[in-house]
């Protein structure tokens, strides 16, 4: 990275550590308690927090990525503002299948036979990634990464229970502790 590039996202660190960084005690969707939380709606709600954090997800994604797919809830403001960014086409992944209407869990785009990138907001384990990494898989997609906001697991990123998928995180815990 350039220094000018390393300035810019160590200055939306901060921005972003200072609107959305928590105190007090947590419960994460993977069970974990946590005395720091990252309240990504407080990031994903500011145009001018969220603008740049979609360019700076845009340039981690796989130069071959065919449809950007966004998971429940946090990651459907950035696959939008994302797909903005770059004019790919987004896809919408939920929790599971809808009961009503088209009864697909991944809306938006037909993913069967397409290279998709996985948009997250923030992983810890990769438990939500995991599933809709299962429930794309059902559908026929091939998916080539995770891109998140940030990574707040321990170690290098990785989910555990699919380990060949790279996860490609602009921010750590740590970057935005150091910012905050």
């Amino acid at each position: 990275m350039t220094v000018g590039v390393t300035q810019a996202l160590g200055g939306l660190a901060e921005q972003i550590a200072a609107a959305a960084t928590l105190d007090g005690e947590f419960v994460l969707r993977s069970g974990q308690v946590s005395h720091r939380y990252f309240d990504k709606y407080r990031f994903e709600g500011m145009p001018a927090l969220l603008k740049p954090l979609a360019r700076a997800m845009s340039d981690l994604l796989p130069a071959n990525t065919e449809i950007i797919a966004g998971l429940e809830l946090g990651g459907i403001p950035l696959v939008t503002a994302i797909s903005l960014e770059t004019g790919l086409p987004a896809a919408f992944v939920r929790k599971e299948a809808k009961t009503y209407g088209t009864c697909r869990a991944i809306e938006g785009q037909d993913v069967a036979g397409r290279s998709v990138t996985f948009i997250e907001d923030v992983i810890t384990t990769g438990g939500a990634v995991a599933d809709a990494y299962l429930l794309a898989a059902a559908e026929g997609a091939n998916v080539l990464a995770v891109v998140c906001a940030i990574w707040r697991g321990d170690g290098i990123p990785c989910i555990h229970s699919v380990p060949t998928l790279p996860v490609l995180p602009v921010f750590s815990r740590a970057d935005l502790e150091r910012a905050g």
